[in-house]
C-alpha cells in the first residue's frame, strides 16, 4: 500500500472529519494502514452495526466527537492535533432527510464547509485539503451522458444544492485564499452511489436489501427504472488517496474539482440492481410498489464522466458491478467483521486496482 502513495501518509496527522459514517470509517482503516496519525471528528455512529463500530477502528485512531457546525470546538482540533491533510467527509447525506431537515442539511453542508476552510486558512500546519461533495451537485437535465467537472452545478432538493454550494465555497477558497504559493492546496472530489459493507443507512437501495434479505422480507421497490452509478465504496477512495498524495508533491497542478463513478456498464437501473443482489445472495423476492405521492423526489438518470481522473490520476474502475456487489455481500454474510477482515477486503480491492 505504502509504495502506491509514495509514503505521503506516513507519520503525517490527517483530520477526517466524519469518520464514523460509512465512507469515513473504510478511509480512516485505510490511512492507518498507510502509516497516518489519524484524528477523526463526528458525530456518534448511527448504529452498533455500522463498519466504524464492527471494524474496531475506533481504537487505533484519536477518535473525537463533535458537530461540524460547532465553529469553537473545531479550532480547539486544530490548535490542539495541528493537522497536515484533511478529508472533509461530515455531512448530511440523504436526499429524502434533507427534505424533513432543510435547516440542518443546510446548517451541516454549506455551514460545516465554512467552519472547516475557515479553520484550515487560520492553521499553519494544513497543507492539502480534500472536499467530498456529491454527484448530486450537479444542475441535472437527466442527460443520458455524463457530467463533467466543468458542467453547471444546481440542485433541486435541499441536499443537492447544498453541495452545490458546498463546491461554490471551495471554489471561493481556493480562488481567495489558496492560491498558487500560498502553501495550501485545496481540492473537491465528487463521486456517484457508493455502496459496500458496513453501510446502514436508511433511503439506501443496498441496505434496505440486506435488511429486507436477513430478516426473509420482500424487498421493496418504489423507483425501480431510476438509473444510478453503481460503485463501491473502495473505487472512489483509492482516487482520494491518490489525489492528496499528488496535492502532497505536485502541488498547485491538482487543485479543482475531480469526478470519480464507474464504467457505464455499471449504471444500472435500480431493479437491475436488486436482481443482481438476489442472485448473489442466493435467495430472495422482490416487489415493485407504487410510488408514494408525498414522497418527494429525486433524480431518475444522474451519471458522471471521469475522464479528467483517468488522463490526470491514472485511475479508474478497477471492479465490475458484479464484484462490487460480490465485496458488499461478502460483508454482510459474514458475523464476524472486525478490522482485519476490512484490511483484507482493502488488500483484495489493491490486487485488482493494480493489475
Amino acid at each position: 500500500m505504502e509504495k502506491l502513495f509514495n509514503n505521503t501518509f506516513k507519520d503525517k496527522a490527517v483530520l477526517v472529519t466524519g469518520h464514523t459514517g460509512f465512507k469515513g470509517s473504510w478511509l480512516s482503516i485505510w490511512l492507518n494502514e498507510l502509516g497516518a496519525n489519524v484524528i477523526g471528528y463526528a458525530l456518534d455512529p448511527i448504529s452498533d452495526d455500522c463498519n466504524f463500530v464492527v471494524s474496531g477502528i475506533k481504537d487505533k485512531i484519536r477518535d473525537i466527537r463533535g458537530d461540524i457546525r460547532d465553529f469553537d470546538k473545531l479550532v480547539s482540533i486544530f490548535k490542539k492535533y495541528k493537522p497536515e491533510i484533511i478529508f472533509h467527509l461530515a455531512a448530511q447525506p440523504l436526499v429524502q432527510f434533507s427534505y424533513k431537515e432543510p435547516k440542518l442539511t443546510y446548517d451541516t453542508n454549506i455551514g460545516g464547509t465554512v467552519n472547516l476552510l475557515e479553520c484550515t486558512r487560520l492553521c499553519d500546519s494544513v497543507k492539502t485539503i480534500i472536499n467530498v461533495t456529491s454527484d448530486k451537485c450537479y444542475k441535472n437535465h437527466e442527460w443520458i451522458w455524463g457530467y463533467r467537472e466543468n458542467d453547471r452545478i444546481g440542485g433541486s432538493d435541499p441536499y443537492s444544492s447544498s453541495k452545490a454550494c458546498s463546491e461554490l465555497i471551495t471554489a471561493a477558497y481556493q480562488k481567495s485564499f489558496f492560491k498558487p504559493g500560498s502553501s495550501k492546496y485545496l481540492a473537491s472530489v465528487i463521486a456517484g452511489n457508493v455502496i459496500g459493507g458496513g453501510d446502514w443507512a436508511e433511503h439506501r437501495i443496498i441496505p434496505d436489501c440486506i435488511k429486507s434479505l436477513k430478516n426473509d422480507q420482500e424487498i421493496k421497490i418504489r423507483n425501480p427504472h431510476s438509473i444510478r452509478p453503481w460503485q463501491y465504496v473502495l473505487e472512489p477512495l483509492i482516487g482520494y488517496l491518490i489525489l492528496a498524495a499528488k496535492l502532497v508533491n505536485l502541488k498547485e497542478d491538482y487543485v479543482g474539482g475531480w469526478n470519480f463513478g464507474p464504467d457505464y456498464s455499471s449504471c444500472l437501473n435500480v431493479k437491475q440492481l436488486v436482481e443482481k443482489v438476489i442472485k448473489i445472495w442466493g435467495y430472495g423476492r422482490y416487489k415493485i410498489t407504487s410510488k408514494d405521492k408525498n414522497k418527494n423526489t429525486e433524480s431518475n438518470l444522474l451519471m458522471l464522466d471521469t475522464s479528467k481522473s483517468r488522463f490526470y490520476l491514472n485511475w479508474k474502475p478497477a471492479l465490475t458491478l458484479d464484484q462490487c456487489l460480490g465485496f458488499t455481500i461478502k460483508y454482510y454474510k459474514n458475523d464476524s467483521v472486525d478490522y482485519s477482515f476490512c484490511v483484507s477486503q482493502i488488500k483484495q480491492f489493491l490486487d485488482l486496482f493494480i493489475k
